[in-house]
């Protein structure tokens, strides 16, 4: 069962994505911003990493440049319902540091987890 890390300072949207991805058969773990996910990160086995950008403390862009610095196979999807200039242009730079795929919120379940499964290297079952 692969392990995934949910990374968003909204406490409903992990715990939205967490109940969506076990229903889907995924181990979930969750933090509230980077400075947290790096600790988890480096504690447990996690198989792909889900990150909001726009977050406090440690913001998502810096923390998929420090994941994939320290852990360059780690797979990640970006995702980000805004900021001052709306989520595409974020979205667009995470994609460039790393990020696999990237959402704009609300997310699309059905798409969110095609894109986990073509992450992952699995087909859904």
């Amino acid at each position: 069962m692969a392990r995934i890390l949910v990374i968003d300072d909204d406490i409903q949207i992990c715990e939205m994505l967490s109940q969506m991805l076990q229903k889907e058969g995924f181990e979930v773990a969750y933090a509230e911003n980077g400075i947290k996910a790096g600790r988890i990160y480096r504690a447990i086995p996690i198989d792909l990493v889900i990150t909001d950008i726009i977050m406090p403390d440690k913001e998502g862009l810096e923390t998929i440049v420090e994941l994939r610095r320290d852990f360059p196979n780690i797979k990640i999807i970006a995702i980000s319902g805004g900021g001052r200039v709306g989520p595409e242009p974020y979205l667009k730079m995470a994609k460039s540091m790393g990020a696999m795929f990237t959402f704009v919120k609300p997310i699309d379940r059905g798409e969110l987890v095609e894109a986990i499964h073509k992450a992952l290297g699995s087909e859904k079952k």
